[in-house]
Formats: C-alpha cells, structure tokens, sequence
C-alpha cells in the first residue's frame, strides 16, 4: 500500500494512456469500429498519440510556474506513451491501409500533404524516443536537451495533419494547436519568467494571511 501511496499518480498516467487502447481492443472484439474499421483505428491511435504528447508538454511549464515537481516525472512516460500510439497510427496506416506496399506508401506521401506532415512528425519524434534513456541522455549530455526540443515542431506538425485530416470541422484539432502553441510560447525566456513572477506573487498572498496568524499567536 505504502509503494502504492507513493506511486499512484504514475499509476494514474499508466492506466490512463492504456485506456484507449483498452477500448479499441474491446470495441474491436464486439465489431463496434464503424462501417470503416481500418479508418477507425487510424484516427483513434492517432488522436491519442495528440493527446499524451500534449499532455507530456504541460509538465515542464507546470513544474516550473507552480512548483509541482512531481509534474516532471510524468513527462518520460506520457512521451513514450505518445509515441506508442504514434506507431500504431503508422502500422495501421502502413499495413492495415497499403499492406506495406512501399511504392503506394512513398506515392501517398508525395501526393497528399497530410500524410506528409504526419510522417514529417514522426521522423522528429523517433529520434526522442529511442534516446529517452538514461544511457542515451549520459553520452548525449547538453545535446540531448537541444535534440529533444524537436518535441515542439513535430507536436505542431501532428496538430497541422490532424486539421488537414478531419477537413470539415476542425474545431477540436485547432484546440489542441492552440495548446501547443500556447505551451511553445511559455518556453520563450521572458515570457515564463513573466508567468512565474504571476504566480510567485499569487502564492505569495495566499502564504502572508497564515504567516500574520502564526505572528499573532
């Protein structure tokens, strides 16, 4: 229970980035995939892969403007979930749509800009996660932040393939671009120094009426 107690916010992020997965499975065994079975699983992995990669860039700017260190520990995890279902979107599209044919796959790519920008993503982000290591960080050393700063441009091309894919009502994609965007500004110097000294001074007032009980007692 104790390990539990300690652990139960990963715990939290484990169950959480299964879940989908869980759900697709399920509603694969029932037949419950849509009248376009291969299409669903495309967009449900790759709509998953949005969320958790989105989710894993709130953790630095959390930590940072709120203090929550613990935030910071979820960011491997969510990553690495984020890229398992960035290739499982690649395998269904890749097997389930053109059975690994690779001269319909380069033609596709060539000719549709979606899947351009989608590939372009996952080109950024193979790299991050096959040097998510402790090893790879200790041979990489300053290298290895500036490499996985990719995170941010292939997390707007992911935003992008999404608007160009749904076409119709792009309303949910562009909220997450949106996101993106906002938590790529945060990374600018003077404007997370500005968020910080908002909630530095926030904390601070929260903190002065219980300092002046303790001071009256």
């Amino acid at each position: 229970m104790e390990w539990i107690k300690r652990r139960w916010l990963l715990l939290a992020v484990h169950s959480g980035a299964l879940l989908p997965l869980a759900l697709l499975l399920w509603d694969a065994s029932r037949g419950d995939l849509t009248a376009n079975p291969v299409q669903a699983i495309t967009l449900r992995t790759g709509k998953a892969a949005l969320v958790l990669l989105t989710l894993s860039l709130v953790c630095t700017p959390l930590s940072n403007m709120t203090g929550l260190k613990a935030a910071l520990k979820l960011r491997k995890s969510l990553g690495l979930y984020a890229f398992f279902y960035v290739a499982l979107h690649m395998l269904s599209f890749t097997g389930l749509d053109f059975a690994f044919d690779i001269g319909l796959i380069q033609q596709e790519i060539v000719e549709k800009r979606y899947i351009l920008v989608g590939f372009a993503a996952f080109i950024l982000l193979l790299p991050l996660a096959i040097t998510s290591t402790r090893g790879w960080m200790r041979r990489l050393g300053k290298n290895w932040k500036r490499l996985h700063r990719l995170v941010y441009p292939a997390a707007l091309l992911a935003a992008v393939h999404y608007v160009w894919v749904v076409k119709a009502d792009i309303r949910e994609p562009l909220l997450y671009g949106s996101a993106i965007a906002i938590l790529l500004m945060l990374r600018v110097p003077s404007v997370r120094r500005a968020v910080g000294n908002v909630f530095a001074r926030r904390n601070a007032r929260q903190k002065s009426p219980a300092a002046s009980t303790n001071n009256s007692t």
